[in-house]
């Protein structure tokens, strides 16, 4: 093979691609300790465009940029290596091919075309939709990754780095253009994660970008940092239940807040929409659970459910009759999927429950259990009385120690 071993021709395409963010010069310039936003990173994943492997062959050295103007979206492709495998039996694998079935036709492979692109977008380019919600942070001083120190200042203020939520829909004048570059990043950071449907009208998204006003100057920048898509599903009688599909945040702007912003922006939404009766998450990661269960918890708080006369009515009794009326009235005016709300109203009971009072410990066990056999009657109903005591157990043991470490991570 050439006179080399096999592993010599393979790469990891997860390691092998490199995405960035590019900005025009003057603007990447002002960044200051703001420029990680401007740093290459890897795909998470690349399974579904390379295969299960997530392997290329016939290559040694591969590097795969696939760059972003970073408002338009508007991408560069360059592949490079030291070497190419020459064999027709083994021939390397389609590298472009197989990406352009992913990515719009309109990339370029011009260093030069895509820089004009860049510098025509810093002065250009605007988000597409309707603003919904935006909030504001001081640009970084020092202090790395554009973290707010103290009070934030106002949105008008020269270091002021402003975060904007724009809703649209495939109706909004150039947004199936612009979704089919920023689809990708679906396949690159959720598993399992597949395009949506542009022939399903219904669709919604919420997308968000930084705002930047240039030194000196009256122009404001605008880029992208990540987006949520949601569909209505129609919910009895008169209603519909907006469900949360892909939510995606670049890996610069990660673990800075700004998933939680999105999360509360669109929670906001949608409880100002009279038609929706309930928000739904389809197939949650482990990290966006606990994000929404952590932003959920603090608008539970905020609002004062804990504080409510009957927070702590009929926990751990039989007949649920006035506390399961209390309960189904607060969903549906916070309009939370009915697990999620039963898991919330647990959290908020551990968080103040009295740990050295055994009463009140039982009836928090009892209560919960009394929840998990509900939401697991079936399995739970073929066991014997005795397997059946052992599971709940195990599974109450479980999902207290989880809730400690969220209560821990929300309100440390």
């Amino acid at each position: 093979m050439s006179g080399h071993d096999e592993e010599y021709w393979v790469s990891d395409s997860n390691e092998a691609m490199s995405l960035q963010l590019i900005r025009s010069q003057e603007d990447a310039d002002a960044l200051g300790d703001d420029d990680v936003a401007i740093q290459p990173f890897n795909p998470t994943f690349t399974y579904p465009i390379f295969g299960e492997s997530e392997k290329i062959f016939g290559y040694h050295n591969l590097d795969i940029k696939l760059h972003y103007a970073s408002g338009s979206l508007k991408q560069f492709l360059q592949i490079t290596h030291d070497e190419v495998i020459k064999s027709t039996d083994t021939p390397p694998d389609p590298i472009e091919e197989t990406l352009f079935r992913f990515i719009p036709a309109d990339y370029t492979k011009s260093e030069v075309a895509f820089d004009a692109v860049v510098e025509a977008d810093a002065d250009h380019f605007k988000p597409l939709g309707d603003k919904i919600a935006s909030y504001t942070r001081a640009s970084a001083s020092g202090k790395g990754k554009g973290k707010a120190n103290g009070a934030a200042p106002s949105e008008d203020s020269d270091d002021a780095v402003v975060y904007e939520m724009y809703k649209t829909k495939w109706d909004t004048p150039g947004f199936r253009e612009y979704h089919r570059r920023m689809q990708i990043f679906i396949l690159f950071f959720i598993e399992g994660g597949s395009y949506v449907q542009e022939d399903e009208e219904a669709w919604e998204f919420i997308t968000l970008f930084e705002r930047r006003k240039r030194p000196n100057s009256d122009v404001y920048t605008y880029h992208f940092i990540g987006y949520t898509s949601l569909y209505p599903f129609w919910c009895f009688p008169d209603k519909v239940r907006l469900r949360l599909s892909q939510f995606v945040i670049l890996p610069p702007y990660q673990n800075l807040g700004h998933g939680s912003h999105l999360y509360s922006a669109l929670f906001e939404h949608m409880l100002s929409r009279d038609e929706v009766a309930e928000l739904t998450v389809e197939d949650p990661a482990e990290a966006f659970e606990d994000l929404r269960d952590r932003n959920d918890l603090r608008f539970l708080v905020k609002e004062g459910v804990p504080d409510d006369a009957n927070f702590l009515t009929g926990v751990g009794i039989e007949s649920r009759g006035e506390r399961a009326a209390w309960e189904a009235a607060l969903r549906k005016k916070y309009k939370i999927a009915q697990r999620q709300f039963d898991r919330l109203l647990e959290l908020l009971l551990l968080r103040q429950l009295d740990r050295k009072n055994a009463a009140a410990v039982k009836a928090y066990r009892l209560h919960v259990k009394a929840r998990l056999y509900r939401f697991n009657y079936e399995m739970l109903s073929q066991l014997t009385p005795d397997e059946r005591k052992d599971a709940l157990a195990k599974t109450y043991d479980t999902v207290v120690e989880d809730y400690d470490r969220l209560l821990k991570m929300t309100f440390h």
